[in-house]
């Protein structure tokens, strides 16, 4: 049967629906990308200054970190507070929300650690059967 001849059933679709997946999708690409889980984790434990993560997130350049935090704190997850010192202190924290998730994302930083001996083993056979 040619595509055209293919007849879907059920409700027509919904605009709202759309718009609502494209707002997931937009919060998700926030919260998923390596460099705010990375931080997320991080501020889990309690406030943190900016030199404080970026030495412990390996290889993230400064303007990376400061995106990521900008988008952190936009989307309501981190707060930054500026304290009156010479020079300015300025710590990062998770606000209530980002708190909620730091389970989530600590829940899948867990299994991604308890299986990363699987995932390189798939990743090299894999690799091994498509080579040349």
């Amino acid at each position: 049967m040619r595509p055209e001849h293919i007849h879907v059933t059920g409700p027509p679709p919904n605009p709202a629906e759309h718009q609502d997946c494209r707002g997931v999708a937009s919060v998700l690409s926030r919260v998923g990308d390596k460099w705010s889980v990375l931080v997320i984790m991080l501020l889990r434990d309690g406030p943190r200054r900016f030199n404080e993560l970026k030495r412990m997130i390996n290889g993230i350049s400064q303007r990376m970190l400061t995106l990521t935090l900008r988008g952190l704190e936009r989307d309501g997850l981190v707060t930054r507070t500026v304290f009156p010192t010479i020079p300015p202190r300025v710590d990062y924290e998770l606000t209530d929300l980002g708190r909620g998730l730091a389970v989530p994302v600590m829940a899948l930083g867990e299994w991604a650690f308890a299986h990363l001996p699987e995932i390189e083993g798939a990743r090299n056979d894999f690799d091994a059967r498509n080579a040349g």
